[in-house]
């Protein structure tokens, strides 16, 4: 097993630092607004993205994408985590399961995703069925030439510049979970509220209502009641990228607390100087350098085309799990490493302290992962999570 990365990796990963680098410079300015950069700052930084190839980079090259295996955008999303303030989401990621739009789908809403002209949101979480999707009440009644969308989704990610948004809902009397394209603008759609997080993140995450909203069959993604299995394809895919952006996250991190600690003096040395201070940065190297080789392995066989579907839905949950609860574990110490300094929110540490709490919650808690963890094993034994994918 050839662990290196190819010169064309190699060079994918420089053009990512770099643009990270970019970001960074505006992240500052972003703590300071509570979020949001001016629209001009962002499409500059939009078109920069895409110059550098980092943009759409779930996407194929011949609809306009950066055409990324999934190991590579591991490697992209790695060092995007590295940035604060979410300012990873300006460098866009459409949703995968666009993908399977057809082709006037495709023309309508993904192409003008890709191409910086529109924005998408994913919204299935709802006041009563976070961890439970199943117990959604959003539903979808047949009316002439479509459907009839009511119901309420929290925690729409982006949905605050979205244009459009993929909503989950339960279609008919048998109740099918299925996604459907809603126009931001239909009427009966509204934007209820904006909530203010713990992390002053570029873009919101707001609630949305839908009352009485029509959408025509043709906005119906993938057919009545794939919604559960298209959800659940996104959720593999976004669980591997919150692995990859806790692993960039908790590596700088460390670098901010190991060059602080070297340059730091207390007691007439380097407080690198001192063992409670070296355990605490060992234990940071370990959790990065394991977690980064499980969540590259994972991708990795995400990317060959015999890898089992339902247990690469458990290994992107192992990541996830694994790499979320070792980057809360590293910046806490890193944290402590900086000590009164650690808790300014000028110090990229004591923002990254904040924004890492919510990547054991979004896209599934730790408690969920460690539940689909838990039935792979006893469905399929413990082989299927250890082993890599033959």
């Amino acid at each position: 097993m050839d662990m290196r990365y190819t010169p064309e990796q190699a060079d994918l990963k420089r053009r990512a630092a770099e643009y990270a680098q970019l970001l960074m410079q505006y992240e500052d300015q972003s703590e300071e607004a509570g979020g949001p950069l001016p629209r001009e700052l962002v499409v500059d930084l939009t078109r920069a993205a895409m110059d550098a190839g980092v943009y759409a980079i779930n996407m194929p090259a011949e609809w306009g994408g950066a055409g990324l295996s999934l190991l590579d955008q591991v490697i992209v999303e790695e060092e995007f985590g590295k940035v604060t303030n979410c300012l990873w989401d300006i460098p866009w990621r459409p949703a995968n399961v666009l993908a399977y739009g057809d082709e006037r789908q495709r023309e309508k809403y993904l192409l003008p995703v890709i191409r910086a002209e529109k924005f998408d949101a994913f919204a299935v979480t709802e006041p009563g069925a976070g961890s439970d999707p199943s117990s959604g009440k959003s539903t979808a009644t047949r009316a002439e030439g479509g459907w009839l969308l009511n119901g309420e989704k929290w925690f729409v990610t982006c949905g605050d510049i979205a244009d459009f948004l993929l909503v989950q809902a339960d279609a008919g009397p048998e109740r099918l979970a299925t996604l459907f394209f809603v126009d931001k603008s239909a009427p009966g759609v509204e934007m209820t509220r904006v909530p203010h997080f713990m992390h002053s993140a570029v873009n919101g995450h707001p609630e949305f209502t839908f009352t009485d909203v029509f959408v025509p069959d043709e906005d119906v993604l993938g057919g009545v009641g794939k919604g559960y299995e298209l959800t659940k394809e996104w959720f593999t895919d976004e669980r591997l990228m919150i692995a990859a952006r806790t692993v960039g996250a908790a590596e700088r991190a460390l670098r901010l607390a190991r060059d602080w600690a070297l340059g730091r003096e207390q007691f007439g040395a380097p407080i690198a100087d001192y063992q409670l201070i070296q355990g605490m940065l060992a234990d940071c190297a370990v959790d990065i350098a394991v977690n980064r080789a499980y969540t590259h392995q994972v991708a990795w066989e995400a990317d060959q085309p015999a890898t089992d579907r339902k247990t690469l839905h458990a290994k992107a949950s192992t990541a996830k799990l694994a790499a979320s609860e070792a980057a809360g574990r590293v910046v806490d110490r890193c944290l402590q490493i900086f000590g009164g300094r650690g808790y300014d929110r000028s110090y990229p540490v004591e923002r990254m302290y904040r924004e890492l709490r919510v990547d054991r919650i979004w896209e599934g808690t730790s408690e969920i992962q460690r539940l689909i963890i838990a039935n792979e094993l006893i469905k399929r034994g413990t082989g299927a999570l250890a082993l890599p994918t033959r």
